[in-house]
């Protein structure tokens, strides 16, 4: 790696810290939740407010070099670090402040999600927040944000009422619906493709403190069997519930899972209710009955702890590879192809997740936010390649691929959840969005990064 000219003098300009490879924290200040990705960026501005992040802009300019923005640095594509380049570090950036009585929270742009929720959980509100608690806020909420909310509160994004940015020329704007309301169309979905966000304003929900879990377990040779049932309950799902499946997911080390059975593989179906103890029983009831499960278990926990329900499946350090689509149904033919291909993964760590849409996520408009899927979509799938080393990764990196270009002919459009998207191609960036939507933000792009200043990221070229 060459020595990049000048850190010295951006250290002065920055109050927070500057860090490159004589640094003794460098490795762990480059390190990221992939424990695949070993790059070695020039210089780290761990920036601490938006004129830190202008005068880092300025540098990397100047310079000509690659900028990257790293928030949780949770994704499984090298986003948050460019080799030899210069890395925008907002890890400091992570004060999270909550307004009970607007419902409104303000979160700085490297918040994890564990820091949004501890902070709006102590007045019992939440916001659409994933299912990782180690995910960086920034990521998950520019790309839309799935999680256990999406039914009852939609996309993390759907419920952004404002954003602090600073742009590829180091302007701090305010974006609003009121203040350039087209970059706040923009953001809803667009990714990071228009400037570095700071701070995030969002609408917040009233939650718990407690919510009800029912975790149900099937043996492999039941997976046909279990994804028809989670289609059912999904059908039907109220707006006060969520619903995830796993499959390939091995059972947990857990105090719940009977000894015998923790470490089998199969399929999970986790129901979680937002209502009372009786609607959730209500609605989980009836599945013991139609397919006995490997084993069950039922509890009320707080939504904090449900939010950390799955970091075990995806620990910092990991090698990962993960691939997705829509689907409008989960038809015989998906579980046809999920439940043969499911038990080919070389991983114990491999597996696929199931989300399930609809309620508050169906009530916006195709054309509202920038999100990249339709409103319509009854389903996300996330096929992840996960395992502790590069070996056994790349042979699961295959099995992701060919599982995922099964499920290509089923799948509700061309494109994908760009969140989950580890290629990020430009023809599979333009088919997530669509024509309509892509052009849109090209035409913003234009104006607010006409040199595509960021592009790690799902790239959006600048419009000519």
């Amino acid at each position: 790696m060459t020595q990049m000219m000048g850190i010295d003098a951006l250290r002065t300009q920055l109050t927070g810290r500057v860090i490159d490879s004589s640094d003794f924290d460098y490795d762990s200040a480059r390190s990221v939740w992939n424990g695949g990705i070993d790059r070695r960026p020039a210089v780290i501005a761990r920036c601490t407010d938006p004129s830190d992040v202008a005068a880092a802009i300025a540098f990397g300019r100047e310079r000509g070099v690659q900028i990257s923005v790293r928030g949780g640095a949770h994704g499984s594509w090298e986003a948050a670090h460019a080799e030899g380049g210069l890395v925008i570090d907002l890890s400091d950036l992570h004060a999270v402040s909550v307004d009970p009585g607007s419902r409104r929270a303000w979160c700085s742009g490297g918040a994890t999600i564990g820091d949004v929720d501890a902070a709006t959980a102590r007045h019992g509100l939440a916001v659409t927040g994933g299912t990782i608690s180690h995910t960086g806020l920034g990521g998950l909420a520019l790309g839309g944000g799935l999680g256990w909310l999406v039914h009852k509160a939609g996309l993390t994004v759907d419920n952004l009422l404002s954003a602090e940015l600073v742009t590829a020329d180091g302007r701090t704007l305010c974006v609003s619906a009121d203040e350039h309301p087209d970059l706040f169309w923009a953001l809803r979905g667009g990714g990071g493709n228009f400037g570095v966000v700071t701070g995030f304003e969002f609408r917040l929900h009233e939650i718990g403190p407690l919510v009800y879990l029912g975790m149900f377990f099937w043996r492999p040779e039941h997976g046909t069997e279990a994804l028809r049932i989670g289609r059912e309950v999904a059908a039907s799902l109220p707006r006060n519930a969520g619903l995830v499946m796993a499959a390939g997911l091995p059972a947990p080390a857990a105090p719940f899972v009977p000894v015998a059975h923790r470490g089998t593989p199969g399929y999970g179906l986790m129901i979680v209710g937002f209502g009372s103890a009786l609607e959730h029983h209500r609605l989980i009831a009836p599945i013991s009955e139609a397919l006995p499960p490997l084993f069950e278990f039922v509890t009320p926990l707080p939504y904090v702890e449900l939010q950390k329900l799955m970091d075990q499946t995806a620990p910092w350090g990991v090698h990962a590879y993960e691939k997705g689509l829509y689907l409008q149904e989960l038809s015989e033919d998906a579980i046809s192809i999920l439940s043969e291909n499911i038990p080919r993964k070389s991983s114990p760590m491999s597996f696929t997740t199931i989300f399930s849409l609809g309620g508050a996520f169906a009530d916006v408009g195709e054309q509202e936010t920038a999100f990249a899927g339709s409103r319509a979509t009854r389903f996300v799938v996330n096929v992840a390649a996960i395992a502790p080393d590069a070996e056994l990764l790349a042979t699961d990196r295959v099995w992701a691929r060919s599982l995922w270009q099964a499920l290509v002919p089923h799948a509700s459009a061309s494109g994908g959840y760009i969140n989950i998207m580890a290629d990020y191609d430009q023809d599979r960036v333009q088919a997530a969005y669509g024509p309509t939507k892509y052009r849109r933000l090209a035409a913003i792009k234009a104006r607010y990064d006409p040199d595509n200043i960021f592009r790690m990221n799902a790239n959006i070229k600048p419009a000519p």
